[in-house]
């Protein structure tokens, strides 16, 4: 009888210690696995992390890249613009010497016909206050030389004038008369006579 019982504690101890022994290698296997599966696991997430580095270098430097191609065409476009507007200041430089006005015999008033014309020159002289003008007062070859350079000098004034109360600032201009001296058309006909009669008008900087 004892030794059945002895017997049975040997199998059962047996049994337990192959049961141990098997929890024990199952245990060491999953943590075996484990210690296999985690530096695959963290390779892949520096890989993710390198792939996402990369794209994100790349998102950068292309919108860097698109950046200075924006500056560049603004740049071209500012220049473009710069050249166009100083084109059209000097066609406004060139008609504003090109445009005289004109006077009836021994008079100084200034015919309404030219005051669209002073009114666009005065215009230009408030959109650019730093350009100075010369008012040269003619006259045709019909009296004396004292006359008529008394006669110029009223007739540059009149149009300085009439700038000024357009809003012109008087030290942008000066006057000077040349009187019978610097004839526009030779001859001693009436046409001639018309054409000498004239404010000539000049930029003496800008």
């Amino acid at each position: 009888m004892k030794r059945k019982i002895l017997i049975g504690t040997m199998v059962i101890f047996a049994w337990s210690s192959l049961f141990v022994m098997m929890s024990c290698a199952k245990k060491q296997l999953i943590t075996e696995e484990k210690i296999i599966e985690k530096p695959a696991v963290e390779k892949k997430v520096e890989e993710k992390k390198a792939i996402t580095e990369e794209v994100k270098k790349e998102g950068i430097e292309e919108a860097e890249k698109i950046r200075l191609e924006r500056l560049k065409e603004l740049e071209k476009a500012k220049k473009s613009e710069a050249e166009a507007r100083k084109r059209w200041q000097e066609r406004k430089a060139l008609n504003f010497e090109a445009e005289a006005i004109y006077f009836d015999f021994d008079r100084s008033f200034i015919r309404p016909e030219y005051r669209p014309i002073l009114k666009e020159k005065a215009d230009y002289l408030k959109d650019n206050p730093n350009v100075r003008i010369r008012i040269e007062g003619n006259c045709d070859e019909r009296g004396t030389n004292e006359y008529n350079l008394a006669l110029g000098e009223r007739r540059a004034n009149s149009a300085k004038k009439f700038l000024v109360s357009l809003g012109v600032s008087p030290d942008q201009i000066e006057t000077i008369s040349y009187g019978e001296e610097r004839p526009l058309a030779l001859g001693h006909s009436k046409g001639a006579w018309a054409q000498n009669r004239r404010d000539d008008f000049a930029i003496i900087n800008d």
